[in-house]
């Protein structure tokens, strides 16, 4: 019998593409990831279908969009008891399964039939500790973790381990990146323009950066842990992050550094290396794609299509040319409208063009300004737009923060940021039409509940954290009565 391959899926918490040296940053240093990308394949154009992280960890583990998870669809939910996650198939399968670092959340998980906590991502493993360069860098000593992983299981029981670092997941220690990293403010070589370029900001850029390169740092170490025992080669491992970066206009929404995510994947005994593929990548795919390499039957609850055709071939740049477009959405995030509603988008976006629709684009994208834009996390930069605005330019604010229209079309290869609305030009109004009808007729064939008249429910389905959403309803009591908007969330 032929050896079943292990399965490494390694998982960032909040970085964008293109934030590692493989795509060429120069002021993010990734040795590890450039090494699987460099032995493995590079892809170019890999995307979350929701860009937060529990929907987005969601889709991973189940091969399901979000719009076919019920309330998974939603950040801090319930998790539904209907699907089934890809590292429980392993386990039934044989697999020893098991997680260090952040593996589905946050949320509520659910239980088994017999009421024991469900494991969605397998059994964790986060008893061995470090002390990190900071505070805000998580004390897990993640590579320790997955050697004692290792030392647990029988030596030949195939594996199936997730290594979800909590990094770069805010908060930071500002100044890290310079003080810790060794980094320069002169080493940015672009702000993205919906936010000033200044130094505040260029500090924040390279904090995130820091904290990118602890999760590289592990991973390092990972591949040591497995090359020591001779695992390497019979091991498929995917590095990826679950959304973009925790900033304005990022996280949390779907423009293009949003939800484009980084990607590199190895199998020495199976992947040719060396390679860059250009194909439109889900991470739908990336559920089928682990059970077909084990030679597990694939669940007929997924809805992705694996990546093994890919792996197989030895060419670069388009090796499916079915991969047209991708759908992304999104639902309610965090709390922060009256009656904790979302903020519902549906995307499609090919080779060239991003079209977003809105549906209630009266509603605030990034929260209400009463409760400080609460879909954004507290940073440094976050400080700085909504000062810009207090100082008389809006231009930042409206970027980040301001209400959209109900169309939105980007012409994604010469504006990758975003930021001009092609959606009413008379020159791209087929290209608008087409892309819109691709997405309805896609949604459609999904069940979206947008689709059928249902999209209300998504807002109807409880939130996990009851205390922060009663903290959220007073202090929109507060504003309302008082006037006063607060400044931190």
């Amino acid at each position: 019998m032929t050896q079943r391959p292990n399965i490494l899926f390694c998982i960032a918490d909040d970085q964008s593409w293109p934030h590692a040296s493989a795509y060429g940053c120069p002021w993010v240093n990734t040795p590890a990831f450039d090494r699987v990308a460099r032995e493995g394949i590079l892809f170019n154009n890999a995307f979350t279908p929701n860009a937060k992280c529990a929907p987005s960890r969601a889709a991973i583990l189940t091969g399901r969009y979000s719009w076919q998870l019920q309330e998974a669809c939603n950040h801090l939910c319930f998790f539904p008891s209907d699907y089934v996650t890809y590292p429980e198939l392993f386990k039934d399968a044989g697999y020893a399964t098991g997680f260090t670092g952040k593996g589905w959340g946050p949320g509520e998980p659910g239980t088994y039939p017999d009421g024991s906590p469900r494991k969605l991502v397998g059994p964790e493993h986060n008893d061995l500790k470090l002390n990190p360069p900071t505070k805000s860098i998580a004390n897990r000593d993640y590579a320790a973790n997955f050697a004692a992983f290792l030392n647990a299981k029988s030596d030949d029981q195939p594996f199936c381990f997730w290594y979800g670092g909590k990094e770069p997941h805010r908060g930071y220690e500002y100044g890290s990146g310079v003080r810790l990293g060794g980094k320069s403010l002169s080493d940015i070589d672009e702000v993205p323009p919906c936010w000033p370029s200044t130094e505040d900001v260029k500090n924040d850029m390279l904090d995130y950066a820091f904290e990118i390169e602890w999760f590289d740092k592990h991973l390092g170490q990972i591949l040591d842990i497995l090359e020591e025992r001779g695992e390497l080669d019979n091991t498929l491992i995917m590095v990826t992050s679950d959304n973009g970066m925790p900033f304005p206009r990022m996280k949390g929404q779907l423009y293009e550094i949003a939800y484009h995510m980084p990607l590199a994947a190895m199998w020495k005994d199976a992947i040719e290396p060396g390679r860059i593929v250009d194909d439109l990548i889900n991470f739908v795919d990336f559920a089928p794609t682990f059970l077909e390499a084990a030679g597990i039957d694939i669940h007929s609850q997924i809805t992705g299509k694996s990546l093994m055709p890919i792996f197989k071939s030895s060419k670069s740049g388009i090796i499916d040319p079915e991969r047209t477009v991708l759908i992304s959405g999104k639902e309610r995030h965090d709390i922060c409208r009256p009656g904790t509603v979302g903020y519902p988008i549906r995307g499609i976006r090919d080779h060239h063009h991003l079209y977003l629709r809105n549906f209630e684009p009266d509603r605030w994208p990034a929260g209400n300004p009463e409760v400080y834009y609460r879909n954004i996390d507290d940073s440094p930069t976050k400080t700085r737009v909504v000062e810009e605005k207090e100082q008389g330019n809006e231009t930042y604010w409206q970027l980040c923060m301001g209400k959209r229209p109900k169309e939105e079309l980007y012409d994604i290869q010469a504006d990758p940021h975003c930021i001009t609305n092609l959606a009413e030009s008379a020159d791209h109004q087929t290209i608008k039409n087409t892309l819109w009808q691709k997405l309805r007729t896609t949604l459609k064939q999904h069940g979206d509940p947008r689709m059928e008249g249902r999209g209300h429910i998504f807002d109807e389905y409880p939130v996990t954290n009851t205390e922060q959403e009663q903290r959220v309803k007073e202090r929109f009591r507060i504003a309302r009565e008082t006037g006063i908007l607060f400044k931190s969330n």
